[in-house]
């Protein structure tokens, strides 16, 4: 593995604690191939906790900068844009940018199957990162680090989603809350060939929800809708 402080040198941030950043690049993998009397020893930690306060730190620098960015812009358009800029492949994209990948430390199975390059682990990683970064110097120096890498993206931001696009506003909202993906099944077909009508179901975070249309695409439309209007209630 690279040293680390090459790492502090691609971010902009020297730590005064080393061990958050340490802490931050270690994936669970390789903490649970480490001998129980070594982890206890060195109250070694995978980087789970500081993802989690990352991503809080992640997702109020980008939703001041998107507020100040469209003043006007009511909420539900500004949390769609924030869903899309902080999804799984944008903070791997991210990572990727500033070299993440070779300073993790993980198992050799994930090692085997190429995890310096997996979404996951590199999105994960980004966001212990900040929280790294957040714990050693501060919310300044977080709010510095995140702008410096978003501040393009902001600026260039689309137009938010369509309202109509149920699939997309889903898939943002799981991502960022759930960290998950629905699944699309046909599970009906009917009418004959040239005026067929499709069900469609999907399953999303222990819920599913069915929808139907005269295409797969407007099925899958169907049963999104549906799956929100189910998430919204819970």
């Amino acid at each position: 593995m690279m040293k680390l402080i090459s790492l502090e040198s691609k971010i902009g941030h020297r730590f005064k604690d080393r061990s958050l950043i340490e802490e931050a690049c270690r994936h669970s993998s390789y903490v649970n191939e480490q001998p129980e009397a070594h982890i206890a020893a060195s109250a070694m930690r995978d980087n789970e906790r500081l993802e989690f306060l990352g991503d809080a730190v992640l997702n109020l620098v980008i939703g001041h900068m998107l507020m100040e960015r469209h003043p006007e812009m009511p909420e539900g358009d500004l949390s769609r844009m924030r869903a899309h800029l902080v999804n799984e492949s944008e903070l791997a994209s991210v990572a990727r940018e500033i070299g993440l990948g070779p300073f993790l430390r993980l198992g050799k199975g994930e090692i085997q199957s190429n995890g310096r390059e997996k979404k996951s682990i590199l999105a994960d990683a980004f966001e212990a990162v900040i929280a790294a970064i957040y714990l050693d110097g501060g919310f300044d120096a977080a709010y510095r680090f995140v702008h410096e890498r978003f501040v393009d993206r902001v600026s260039g931001s689309a137009k938010p989603v369509s309202a109509a696009d149920y699939k997309s506003r889903l898939q943002e909202l799981v991502q960022t809350s759930h960290k998950a993906m629905p699944s699309y099944q046909v599970v009906e077909e009917s009418g004959p060939d040239h005026d067929k009508t499709f069900g469609v179901k999907i399953t999303v975070c222990g819920l599913e929800a069915k929808g139907v249309g005269k295409s797969k695409k407007t099925a899958e439309q169907d049963a999104a809708r549906r799956a929100l209007a189910l998430l919204e209630k819970t």
